[in-house]
């Protein structure tokens, strides 16, 4: 699982326990979520349609810094499954997992609509190809 994204927790981010909010933190791992669906699926487009079972494991504490990991399931037709971890990076124990978060590409009607993708691509790669192909600078 490559760890994109990393978190402060300040003191905003934190429930009536004085430890991070489960709310922020499934509002931090979808933005994760839409961030990578829409780069892999060249579209801004894109929609969280589910999301399975939230395993909380350990919490986070004011200051400490979390890692948000995303990582591909599987490429549907017209959508992406995911599946995240979120881990304490100072002692990279696990704060939380979601085996299945399913984000569908949408059309410019805002149905639904095919992506053409069947693996992961990474941008650098694509920037390499424009210019193999005289598309690029």
């Amino acid at each position: 699982m490559r760890f994109h994204t990393r978190k402060w927790v300040k003191p905003e981010d934190l429930n009536a326990n004085g430890t991070l909010f489960g709310g922020t933190l499934l509002a931090w791992i979808d933005e994760e979520a839409a961030l990578y669906s829409i780069i892999q699926l060249e579209n801004s487009k894109v929609v969280t349609k589910y999301m399975s079972e939230i395993n909380f494991m350990s919490s986070a504490n004011q200051g400490d810094i979390v890692e948000i990991g995303i990582e591909v399931v599987k490429f549907g037709r017209t959508s992406l499954v995911l599946k995240s971890e979120v881990r304490n990076k100072m002692t990279r124990e696990t704060i939380i997992t979601i085996d299945n978060i399913i984000m569908v590409n949408l059309g410019s009607d805002g149905k639904p609509a095919p992506h053409g993708k069947t693996k992961i691509e990474y941008v650098k790669d694509r920037l390499e190809q424009q210019n193999e192909n005289g598309s690029g600078n």
